[in-house]
């Protein structure tokens, strides 16, 4: 049996005739009637009933025709898969991410997008959020990692990947007691590190600290948590508001907040609606979706 007599005598059974059967497929009316009298040979059963006047489908080939249809369906699932594939490898993504992506780890996710398809090119670019925005406007990347804030313009499509938390990181013993748990309010007199102004972190920050009675002061602004000594052995992988110490001898460490934290935007991909979605940009968003923290 070959996958040539399955067109035909599908085409044929569709159709209702050899004759548009042939000008459907713009092949020699014979050559189809040889191909499916060979196929009806190979089965030993009569797949149609021919007459002067039609072309009537046996019990048998009915049976054939629901057989014939899902392997076609699949043979030409697999040739879209194959087509799609062969325009990954040969695609480019452009990504711009923000310095801070909470649980997902994209050196590992780039990684293992590498392994998948190793001859397409990634190229990251990084920034605060509103910069990469406007570097999406302008079709200079392809897709953001970043904090899909809430008043994100309706021209951005934004899948969620993870939800983000806030956790203030201090020093043991700066606090009188490292048991309580405490609130933004209890570190109102020291300063913080945060990203810099301008980013969304910045924001929740002054935010809080102004909805908390104070204005917080922020002598230094680092590009990303890890920057600083002090955080990189907090070892968190979280966003922070972090306060900084002149030791160099204690870790950092997390301390729980008496109030809800601030909340922060859930990190996700996002595309603009205006440009159309490559098969490149297709495969990044289904790696995403298969290997982000929050889908399992």
């Amino acid at each position: 049996m070959e996958l040539r007599q399955l067109v035909y005598f599908e085409a044929v059974a569709r159709l209702g005739g050899f004759s548009r059967a042939a000008e459907a497929l713009h092949v020699a009316q014979p050559a189809i009637s040889a191909q499916v009298r060979r196929l009806e040979r190979e089965l030993g059963t009569t797949l149609f009933e021919r007459t002067t006047r039609r072309v009537a489908i046996t019990q048998a080939g009915q049976l054939l025709l629901v057989r014939a249809r899902a392997a076609l369906a699949e043979i030409d699932g697999a040739r879209s898969d194959l087509d799609q594939l062969a325009a990954v490898v040969r695609g480019r993504l452009r990504l711009g991410v923000t310095p801070v992506l909470g649980s997902l780890d994209l050196p590992a996710l780039l990684a293992g997008f590498h392994r998948r398809y190793p001859e397409a090119t990634l190229a990251v670019r990084s920034g605060l959020v509103t910069e990469l925005l406007a570097e999406l406007d302008a079709g200079r990347v392809d897709a953001l990692l970043a904090p899909i804030r809430p008043d994100l313009s309706s021209h951005y499509q934004a899948r969620r990947l993870v939800e983000e938390h806030l956790t203030l990181i201090t020093v043991p013993g700066q606090l009188p007691d490292a048991a309580r748990a405490v609130s933004l309010g209890d570190v109102r007199d020291q300063p913080f590190v945060c990203l810099p102004r301008g980013s969304g972190l910045h924001d929740i920050l002054t935010t809080a600290a102004a909805a908390a009675g104070f204005s917080a002061h922020i002598p230094f602004q680092a590009p990303g948590p890890g920057k600083h000594p002090q955080l990189r052995r907090g070892r968190t992988r979280r966003r922070t508001t972090g306060r900084i110490s002149r030791s160099k001898r204690r870790p950092a460490h997390r301390r729980p907040h008496t109030q809800t934290a601030p909340p922060h935007p859930p990190i996700g991909l996002i595309t603009d609606r205006r440009a159309p979605a490559t098969p490149v940009l297709h495969a990044w968003l289904q790696h995403l979706e298969r290997t982000s923290p929050d889908r399992g």
